[in-house]
This record gives C-alpha cells, sequence and structure tokens, in this order.
C-alpha cells in the first residue's frame, strides 16, 4: 500500500480511494481478475465508480509497473499484481488463469537469447489447456 501511494505521489497522480480500492482488490486476489470481475466486487462498497475508473487505474498501475497484463487472447485481459516474470496457465473453457512456478522456466529468456540475436527485456509465457473442472 505504501509502494502505491508513494509511486503515484511521485508521478503526480490523484491518490483517490478508488484507486487504492482497486489495488486491493487486485492485490489481494489470486485468480487474475479482469476490469468487470473488479468493478462488480467493488462496486457495492463504491457505488460512485465506473468501470472507466477501474479501466483507467488499471492502465496506469500498468504504466507504473504496479500490475502485470495477460492478454488471454481475443483482446480479453487478466491482472495480476505479481509483476515478476512468470508463466501462466489458461483454461480455454472457463478463462482461468493461474500461476506456475517460475523453477522450470527462470532460464528461459537466456536461451532465448543464445538462439537468436536479441537481448530479452521481458516475456510472457502462457499455456492453454482446459482445467480440472471443465475436463468433466
Amino acid at each position: 500500500m505504501d509502494t502505491l501511494i508513494k509511486l503515484l505521489r511521485e508521478k503526480n497522480c490523484k491518490i483517490t480511494p478508488q484507486r487504492i480500492a482497486i489495488y486491493h482488490a487486485l492485490n489481494d486476489s489470486k485468480e487474475h481478475p479482469n476490469a468487470e470481475a473488479i468493478y462488480k466486487k467493488l462496486a457495492p462498497a463504491y457505488p460512485t465508480i465506473s468501470l472507466a475508473t477501474v479501466y483507467k487505474s488499471l492502465e496506469l498501475f500498468s504504466e507504473l509497473g504496479l500490475v502485470q497484463v495477460i492478454n488471454i487472447g481475443e483482446n480479453s485481459f487478466r491482472y495480476d499484481s505479481n509483476t515478476t516474470s512468470h508463466p501462466h496457465v489458461v483454461c480455454n473453457i472457463c478463462q482461468r488463469v493461474e500461476d506456475l512456478d517460475n523453477e522450470f522456466f527462470q532460464h528461459l529468456s537466456e536461451r532465448v537469447e543464445s538462439l537468436c540475436d536479441y537481448k530479452i527485456k521481458n516475456q510472457q509465457l502462457c499455456f492453454y489447456g482446459t482445467c480440472a473442472n471443465c475436463i468433466v
């Protein structure tokens, strides 16, 4: 929380209760919610919040490096407060997104650099399949 407020102040951004609530909702979730899910969660407690406010705040948080944006396909975006580089697995049916342990992938960027003439700055790795709940 202190990081959020400090960074917003440094960048001369407004510190609003809605922005703080949006960040908390994302930070407290392991479900990688989309903007609509965050809006639905917060709307009862913040009746003046709009979906546009949620989208704008998430965009700002992404620009500030506070959240990671995960494009799960067809311009469907999920948000993760864990900004360290780590892979995800996405269910093609229910769109559930889960973190994967980075143990097996931590040196992948270095391996890619050794295969091509690129200096890798960032990577997003997603696997797609069907989760156990949807296989039934």
